[in-house]
């Protein structure tokens, strides 16, 4: 017999070898009923799947994330079924469920059409209707790689061959109908279970089977299936949004970037409004920096290979790094990262225990190889701008320091409107080494959950998530979509110490090694200002504005007057362009809406007669005449305040 412990504390005891779903019956039938998939100690599990010995026990059912996972797995199969119905000859690469939806990658001679998604959609309708009992199958190697040869599977050989090298005896199939795939699961009861009308194939997309170019180019259908119709339209409106906010459309129709072919993939040319709004911040971060007891450092773009050497990139990051340059017969490399030349910088000089702590910081551009194919936008570039930071501290100083840069941190991103975040505390891995003493990974850890506590701001515990040099905080910032993206990392880094042997001299005479956290504020530049185009569409708010104002003249007579004001406001350093072009008044207005200029300014015989504009906001508001000073201490308040409205 073995016990199992159910959230509420009371513990089953049940024989071994009892499945999953006939212990949720002994809790009650209702449950089993609704029951998705189940988590045990901590994994996510079949429900068909067996228990062996004492464990905790969690049935998931409706509204929960495991269960849309769960949802989404079974819906990509139903997908796969309908393929094979209609086109036979299709072979099966993978299927996975992810964030929001599903694909499933298909080999087949013929191109799947848009008429070819309402033809599978309809089959997966009927495959829905006939609501298959799904059945998990557990077989040995040997016979799963005969059935696969016999289905002439060739991906998913190759998959099996895999598992069979990692030590796996057995593998498991799920079983729909006629339809058998290779799979670890979970997966719902039947494929009754999933609603038709909030599922949704979205797009025809080709894959690299496993993302090497060097292999064959697959079909990927990609799809989204939600527990009710509702959450579909909700997501399908989402989806409309982000279309909209897209930075890389946003970023032409503004003229604020480019990537050219002629130049290189994934190298962004900024333009001169790009670059402003990208100094904008830089000046920011400067100036936030400074008062934040930081001191600036500079490094250079590329470095001996011995370098790279002594930090690591080379043996665990090299493929990520670009060829390296021969110099005086001396390979050299363009840097990946910024952090092994602040090293060098504190390994200068010897260093006292009353310098401590040190705060260095820069923003440093670097160099990563990114396959053509995740290329995207300004999200994932080759060459960008990091805002890296290094803080060299003893062991009685960390707690202090961690809670200062994480007030930092969440001070600096919320200055750029950002309200909601998901902020996570990933621990020492649980598999391979983890280098540094497990004291240091205790007291680091501690300090990471002391610093998010007294912030008081919701966090959850990645256990495991670490990297294997150090626990970290990850903070991601919610857009205005609710989309997650990646922004600080403060991260303790126990390995450049003892790869560089950086020391400090205690007040005991001897030498002591140092704590150093990594921080990475923004991340990269490029991809931020990717996330604020898509958070604000675009219409930024007046601090951060490319252009802030723009005048315009009604007629050829007010020209001179429009260039006097704006004038007086670059003085009051305001940005502000006049529109000469011989174009009508509404037309200009709505050439500055459409460039979502937050303030439009115009000018005419009354306005020129009283030292005053008429004042019209981007969001077509109407504001009337003022005088020139008064809209200039108007638009100085909001920028100093960096106010996120415009009056």
């Amino acid at each position: 017999m073995i016990h199992v412990s159910l959230p509420d504390g009371s513990v089953l005891e049940i024989s071994a070898g009892t499945s999953i779903l006939e212990v949720t019956a002994t809790i009650g039938p209702r449950l089993a009923a609704a029951a998705t998939c189940a988590v045990v100690d901590g994994e996510l599990r079949d429900l068909r799947e067996t228990l062996h010995e004492d464990c905790a026990l969690t049935v998931v059912t409706t509204d929960h994330a495991h269960a849309l996972t769960t949802l989404r797995h079974t819906t990509t199969h139903i997908m796969a079924q309908a393929v094979k119905r209609l086109f036979p000859t299709a072979k099966l690469g993978i299927g996975p469920a992810i964030e929001d939806g599903f694909y499933y990658d298909f080999d087949l001679e013929e191109s799947f059409s848009d008429e070819d998604l309402e033809r599978i959609f309809a089959e997966m309708e009927k495959i829905i209707a006939e609501d298959l009992p799904i059945v998990r199958v557990e077989m040995p190697i040997d016979a799963a790689r005969a059935l696969l040869d016999e289905q002439n599977e060739t991906y998913k050989l190759e998959l099996l061959d895999d598992l069979a090298a990692e030590g796996n005896e057995t593998v498991t199939f799920f079983e729909q109908g006629e339809f058998t795939d290779l799979c670890r699961g979970p997966h719902l009861q039947s494929t009754g279970r999933v609603s038709a009308e909030a599922v949704k194939l979205l797009s025809i997309a080709g894959a690299y089977w496993r993302g090497d170019e060097s292999r064959p180019m697959l079909q990927r259908i990609y799809g989204t299936a939600w527990e009710k119709r509702k959450d579909l339209e909700s997501y399908l409106w989402r989806l409309e949004e982000a279309a909209k906010r897209d930075h890389r459309r946003i970023g032409k129709d503004l003229d604020l970037f480019s990537i050219q072919e002629a130049g290189g993939a994934g190298l962004v040319c900024w333009h001169p409004k790009g670059a402003r709004l990208k100094r904008t911040i830089e000046e920011f971060w400067y100036a936030q920096h400074d008062l934040g007891g930081y001191e600036i450092v500079s490094t250079p773009h590329i470095g001996k290979g011995e370098l790279w050497g002594i930090s690591g990139h080379l043996d665990f990051y090299r493929e990520n790094m670009y060829s390296p340059m021969d110099i005086d017969g001396v390979d050299y490399y363009v840097k990946p990262m910024n952090c092994p030349y602040q090293i060098l910088i504190y390994n200068s000089r010897v260093h006292s225990y009353r310098e401590l702590p040190l705060r260095w910081a820069e923003l440093g551009t670097v160099y990563r190889y990114e396959r053509s194919g995740v290329l995207h936008g300004l999200l994932r570039v080759r060459g960008f701008t990091i805002d890296d930071a290094h803080i060299i501290c003893r062991p009685d100083q960390i707690h202090e320091e961690l809670r200062r840069v994480y007030a930092f941190s969440m001070d600096m991103l919320m200055a750029f409107g950002f309200e909601e975040f998901a902020i996570y505390l990933a621990t020492r891995p649980h598999e391979g080494k983890a280098v540094g003493e497990e004291e240091r990974w205790e007291q680091a850890t501690e300090a990471l959950r002391e610093a998010l506590e007294a912030r008081g701001l919701p966090y959850e515990v990645d256990e495991g998530g670490g990297a294997f040099y150090g626990p970290k905080i990850d903070i991601k910032v919610k857009d205005s979509l609710g989309r997650a993206w990646q922004c600080s990392t403060i991260q303790f880094d126990f390995n450049l110490p003892e790869r560089f042997d950086m020391t400090y001299a205690g007040d005991d005479g001897a030498e002591h090694r140092p704590y150093v956290v990594h921080r990475a504020l923004l991340g990269s530049l490029e991809r931020f200002i990717g996330c604020l185009i898509e958070h604000y569409a675009g219409a930024f708010p007046l601090w951060l504005a490319p252009v802030q104002a723009i005048l315009i003249p009604i007629a050829d007579r007010h020209a001179d007057y429009a260039g006097t004001v704006a004038e007086r406001m670059k003085a009051a350093g305001i940005r502000v362009v006049v529109d000469a072009s011989s174009e009508r008044m509404n037309a200009k207005i709505r050439n500055a809406q459409l460039q979502k200029i937050p303030y439009m300014l115009v000018v005419g015989d009354r306005e020129q007669e009283a030292d005053a504009i008429a004042v019209r906001l981007r969001s077509e508001e109407d504001l009337g005449a003022k005088s020139v000073d008064e809209v200039i201490a108007t638009l100085r308040r909001l920028i100093e305040e960096k106010a996120l409205t415009l009056t």
